[in-house]
């Protein structure tokens, strides 16, 4: 069993039970089906065989599911790009990750054509029309990008070929997630066919998600954490998907209300904002009965307030990429422990390791460690990486945590300098190395502050060589190569950065300096 022959199960057995919900209209387990085959079979048209890689940017609408199903149809790899991306960023991915499709919203065609220079190796771009007025941009870019350029809803349309099943090993790789690396450039982590079914068979029995639930798809799909609670989870119950195109706390009530919806799975940023929404009524969240939260620690106070405003008990859960992601969740059918990433959810070990791998004792502080069918096959082209991240069937998740006598696990801090801006992961070196590149700057340092909205905010410390260059120079600098959550939202200019006796910086110490101001 796989994810897509399972969709195609229940289209059989249930062909009138609404897949997904988008923009008030329902589609059907057999037209979301349908869809998927006929899709898969213009892919096909285009070239795509069994192993290639397909690149997505693509947010909340159905050519999300539609693309994803229809390229593990087909026995390819699907490879999800968060649609913000940068060019310079976007290129890179799609480059390293050997695309030779990319589908992209056609909002993203100016994006495009500027990084289509640097993508030699993509074939074909197929676009997904939103904007009535977008034929008229389409026949106005040059002849290198439009030749290159194919109609989503053509290709839908138009296939006459119905593709069948691929024959798909449970190793084989069914999507690659890029994280972004300590080192600067993001890694690609493989998820095979059996890490993403099982994971999402597991949560969905974990969290008792049937077919009469609908659930919320606010969370970016093209994010790991959405991509198996919100997605991959509900459709192998049957159940049915409400997607939500952007987050917005008032229109996030709405939805729920009008669609009486009943899962609904955030970050710590989305539970915050609908918290302080002023003249919301109690009543319009009524129908969910479970609230998941994902992506990084929930303050208590936070978790506590949504909890007696909405009436409802939040599970906070675990997961990282290489996990495919999760690993944990607070359970729903005995006690939840505020604070606590839950316990290991089935057939997933998670341990608490020393230095040399051996298991730490209750509440004593270690290395998280996972084991279980839904641990990835290894990062993309990167041997060395993996071994270092997969010793001995355990992935190595590089965070500090702690677990009970009861075995509830809590993350105490993050090994790594990862910082999280509203659930999306930021590595201080990505940004120090587009910080080095800029010809004033001779050092630069980057941290993760507390910031009351988003979780954390991203600050910058540089020392610079030529002390005319503004911090608004630097911010404008930042946005041209970074994400817009990964831009720094503060800079300082030292006249040196605090390092130890190696020479190495002490992020720590700005951290600490930073607090004490």
């Amino acid at each position: 069993m796989s994810l897509m022959t399972r969709v195609h199960e229940i289209a059989k057995q249930n062909p009138t039970k609404a897949a997904y919900n988008f923009m008030g209209q329902d589609t059907s387990y057999k037209e979301f089906d349908q869809k998927v085959a006929f899709f898969a079979g213009a892919l096909k048209e285009l070239g795509v065989e069994k192993g290639d890689h397909v690149a997505f940017l693509l947010g909340n609408t159905p050519h999300f599911l539609i693309s994803l199903y229809a390229t593990m149809r087909l026995g390819a790899t699907a490879v999800p790009i968060n649609p913000i991306y940068t060019p310079d960023e976007i290129a890179y991915i799609v480059n390293d990750s050997d695309a030779k499709v990319v589908v992209a919203l056609d909002m993203l065609l100016p994006l495009i054509e500027k990084a289509h220079a640097a993508l030699p190796a993509v074939a074909s771009y197929v676009i997904c029309e939103t904007d009535p007025a977008m034929p008229e941009k389409m026949a106005q870019l040059p002849e290198a990008v439009k030749s290159k350029i194919y109609s989503f809803t053509k290709l839908l349309t138009n296939s006459t070929v119905n593709s069948e099943f691929a024959e798909v090993e449970a190793d084989d790789t069914a999507v690659i997630l890029y994280t972004s690396g300590t080192t600067g450039k993001p890694k690609g982590a493989m998820l095979t066919h059996q890490n993403l079914y099982s994971n999402a068979r597991d949560v969905g029995e974990y969290l008792q998600i049937s077919e009469t639930d609908r659930v919320v798809a606010t969370l970016p799909v093209f994010h790991v954490f959405a991509l198996t609670v919100v997605v991959n989870a509900p459709l192998l119950q049957g159940a049915t998907i409400i997607l939500v195109p952007r987050f917005n706390p008032k229109e996030v009530f709405e939805v729920i209300k009008a669609n009486k919806a009943t899962v609904f799975a955030g970050v710590p940023t989305m539970f915050n904002f609908m918290n302080q929404l002023p003249d919301v009524d109690p009543a319009d969240f009524a129908t969910v009965r479970l609230t998941v939260s994902g992506g990084s620690a929930m303050p208590v106070a936070l978790l506590h307030s949504f909890e007696d405003k909405f009436n409802v008990r939040i599970s906070e859960g675990y997961g990282l990429s290489e996990a495919s992601p999760v690993t944990c969740f607070n359970p729903i059918d005995r006690e939840r422990k505020a604070g606590s990433i839950g316990t290991s959810i089935i057939n997933v070990e998670n341990k608490v390791v020393n230095e040399l791998g051996e298991e730490v004792a209750v509440n004593e502080v270690g290395e998280l460690i996972v084991r279980g069918p839904n641990v990835m096959r290894g990062y993309y082209k990167m041997p060395e990486e993996t071994a270092s991240a997969i010793r001995d069937g355990w992935l190595y998740t590089g965070d500090l945590a702690r677990v009970d006598e009861e075995g509830y696990f809590y993350i105490v801090d993050r090994k790594k300098d990862m910082i999280i801006v509203g659930g999306y992961n930021v590595y201080p070196r990505e940004i120090e190395e587009v910080l080095f590149a800029h010809p004033a700057i001779l050092e630069a340092a980057v941290v993760g502050l507390p910031d009351p909205d988003f979780g954390e905010e991203v600050n910058a410390y540089v020392v610079l060589k030529d002390p005319t260059v503004s911090i608004e120079d630097l911010k404008v600098y930042c946005a041209e190569h970074l994400a817009k959550y990964k831009v720094p939202r503060q800079f300082e200019v030292l006249q040196e950065l605090p390092k130890n006796t190696t020479g190495k910086i002490l992020r720590r110490s700005l951290k600490d300096q930073a607090r004490q101001k």
